[in-house]
Formats: C-alpha cells, structure tokens, sequence
C-alpha cells in the first residue's frame, strides 16, 4: 500500500487563530487598534509552483502590489517550473543546453554556490534521482541499488556550465537534469517584497506554500507571528517566531512521502546516497532576511543532519539562523532567535 500526502503548511502566521493566514484580529477588512493599523487589508490566493499561496498587504496601493506579485509568480513559474514543457528548465533538461533569462541563471548560480558551500548537501542535480523514486509524478516506487548508482554518477552541480554574457546554460555530463523547486519559491518571495515596496506598500505578509516572509511589522507595529509546525502532529504546532522583514522556511520528511510495506520514505533526497535522508531529523526551519538563502538551506539542513547542521550554522550566523527539531521531539534553536521563539514544550538553545 502506497500513500501520498500534499506537500503540508510547515510554517503559517497566527494572530486571532491558530491556523491559516490571519494577522490580527479584524473587522470588515480594517484591523483594530492603533491609528496605523487602520489600515485596509487586501489579500490574494493563488496555486503556483504546485502549491497554494496567500499573500497580504495593507495600504493605499496594497491591491495593485498584490496583482503585480501574482503576476511575476506566475511569470517566475514559467520560467523554472519543470512541470511546464516550455519552461526554461524543461527545455534545458530536454536538450542539455539553451538560453535562460537573468531570473534563471540567478537562481542556477546561486544554487550552484550553496552546492560548493554546503558540501554537495544542497543540488539542484538530484531531479533524476526524484524522477527514479516518483516523486515528479506521484507514481511511487523504491529504486533498486544499481539503478540509483548509475543516477548518482550523473550528478554534479560543478557540471552545469553558465556563461553570464551569452545568457546560456549547459548540462556537461550526459543523464544530467536539474530541478530548482528547492530554492525557486523562496527567491520568488523575495521578489514579492521588492514589489511590495516598489508600490510603497510598507505591512505585508505572504505564505507561499509554507514559505513565509514578512515585510516590517503588522500594521498596529507588533511583530508578525510565525508558527513552526509539529512534524508529528500537523494540526499543531511547536513554537511561535516573532519577526519582522525575515522569512521563516521549513522543510520536514512529513511534508511529502509515500508508505511502502510499513516504511515511510519522503521526498527529501540525500544526494550522496540518492535515499531519503535519514540523520535523526524530522522538520527545519530557516529564519533569514534572504529568502533564497532560507529556501535552499532548509532542506540542506535537514540532509546534514543536527550535528553537522550546527557546525554550519556556526560559520554562518550572520546570515541565519535555525530551529530544528529531531525525530525524538527535541527542539534545538540557535541564540539568534532564541529571545523571539516561543514554545510550550521547551527547547534547547545553540550557542556559537
């Protein structure tokens, strides 16, 4: 017996409830309270990306913000999604080879530096790995050990040949495709909020499939409440982050996966085995001010395991920091957050 479960909401904002998307307490579109929360509040819901997002502004010019964002997703979406056959990156992985926009060979570079400086844990090469277990196409099975082998030697992010000024991208080893779902929605985010204070929008809160950021405070000035989903429960959570101008992005093994002769396997593939990752984790979250950076290192995290995970983090705590919780339920947060993580339940701090 086979089961598939939607990629889960690890991260949502909470204010009156639970669940959902509220942020703040209001009354036909206007939010209580002080003068500058009067503000109104305009929302947008779109699937993109193969997942649901709400985006929330406040503000004079916060509906036209809100249609702009939609479209650039959406223009975004079809340029890198490889669901989509004329996308720039199922062309490339159809030909080996091809022309792509800035957006993509941003994104392509990027992911390329994170591959290099997290030790190969984060690799945008691993597509055909996630094609063997079906993971692209829902249709589920376990890779044979000498199927995946053959796979594995066709990976390698150094492979994959940019030139900036021609604007083109080649795929230097035969087999080879590429996949940037792992940090597509979180460069997407940050290109909302460039949007958002194009159009002067100053409140502003999204949610792209799970992918939190926020643009300053609410409207009444009090941080935006992000809770970090429970792995073991999804309808709980097991801490609140208080943020304002951070994404906060989680990846877990309980937010896709299939079950197979009583064996879950999710979809979060270790790149040096081609299985699923197994170091003791099951859920990481990134809070950063670059969202890009928090997509990527949410599931890098996760592959590295605690131990590992916090030897990087050490070296990069200028540029985030993490809470991440182990299959055992304990929850670790890095001092950088830890005055702004709230949870019943208890949690052990990282020290640099």
């Amino acid at each position: 017996m086979q089961k598939y479960v939607k990629r889960a909401v690890a991260v949502f904002v909470i204010g009156c409830m639970v669940t959902g998307l509220a942020t703040g307490c209001s009354t036909n579109g206007k939010s209580k309270g002080s003068q500058a929360s009067l503000l109104k509040e305009q929302t947008r819901e779109v699937f993109a990306m193969d997942t649901y997002m709400t985006l929330k502004a406040y503000g004079k010019n916060a509906g036209k913000a809100l249609d702009a964002s939609v479209k650039e997703i959406e223009r975004i979406e079809n340029l890198v999604s490889t669901g989509k056959k004329t996308s720039e990156i199922a062309r490339i992985n159809q030909n080996g080879s091809g022309k792509v926009s800035e957006d993509t060979m941003k994104l392509i570079l990027r992911s390329r530096e994170l591959y290099e400086d997290t030790d190969g844990a984060f690799d945008i090469t691993v597509y055909p790995v996630m094609e063997a277990w079906g993971f692209t196409t829902e249709k589920y099975r376990i890779p044979g050990k000498t199927e995946l082998q053959k796979l594995l030697a066709n990976m390698d992010a150094d492979k994959i040949i940019c030139d900036e000024k021609k604007g083109t991208v080649k795929l230097d080893q035969k087999g080879m495709k590429i996949d940037l779902g792992g940090i597509a929605k979180g460069y997407t985010s940050g290109r909302v909020m460039e949007i958002m204070k194009k159009y002067g929008v100053k409140n502003a809160v999204i949610s792209l499939g799970g992918n939190v950021q926020t643009l300053n405070s609410k409207p009444d000035g009090s941080a935006w409440q992000i809770a970090v989903e429970d792995p073991q429960d999804k309808s709980s959570y097991i801490g609140v982050l208080s943020l304002r101008n951070q994404a906060a992005i989680t990846s877990g093994g309980y937010e896709r996966y299939f079950e197979k002769n009583g064996k879950k396997y999710h979809h979060i593939i270790d790149p040096k085995t081609g299985y699923p990752s197994e170091n003791g984790l099951s859920s990481v979250t990134i809070v950063s001010k670059d969202g890009t950076l928090a997509d990527g290192l949410s599931t890098s995290l996760f592959i590295m395991g605690r131990k590992k995970a916090t030897t990087y983090w050490k070296k990069h705590t200028q540029a985030f920091d993490t809470v991440m919780v182990e299959d055992d339920g304990t929850i670790w947060v890095t001092e950088g957050i830890a005055d702004v993580f709230s949870g019943d339940s208890g949690f052990k701090v990282i020290h640099k």
